[in-house]
């Protein structure tokens, strides 16, 4: 079975809430992403609950269950006492080489990919083609009527 695995003094950075499109925001960085980073997280996916921000390193399983509690010694050392602030958080994608930290800016730097130009020119030939029959209608009344 599962077996248990004590971790002690982590730090939690951030506690997120499900459905918040602003988790990944700090007062620095006011951009509005979610925690996930695009592509979504290896072996895991997308972040759909609630979730915490832990410094360091939980061993085991992406989605093993993790018990937490609060310390039993209070804890006086300067680095347990630090104040957390945190500057920014990286969303870009973890396969490969990200350099993008949300879908729009990626599409502001690419600018207009091919499957997007094709599907603009279908969009604008079926919209010229409903406007010919449209003219072809009119025609067909106007020489009816005189």
């Amino acid at each position: 079975g599962t077996t248990t695995g004590l971790r002690f003094n982590k730090k939690v950075y951030r506690v997120g809430t499900k459905g918040d499109a602003k988790s990944a925001s700090t007062q620095f960085d006011l951009t509005d992403k979610p925690i996930t980073p695009m592509g979504g997280f290896h072996h895991y996916g997308q972040i759909n609950e609630d979730f915490l921000m832990l410094k360091g390193c939980v061993m085991g399983p992406r989605k093993r269950i993790l018990t937490l509690r609060k310390s039993l010694l209070t804890h006086t050392s300067r680095i347990a006492l630090e104040k957390i602030d945190l500057k920014f958080i990286d969303t870009a994608s973890k396969w490969g080489h990200g350099r993008f930290q949300t879908d729009a800016e990626k599409k502001a730097f690419q600018g207009l990919l091919k499957k997007d130009r094709e599907a603009m020119e279908i969009i604008l030939i079926f919209i010229f083609l409903f406007i010919e029959k449209k003219k072809k209608k009119k025609r067909k009344k106007k020489s009816l009527c005189c």
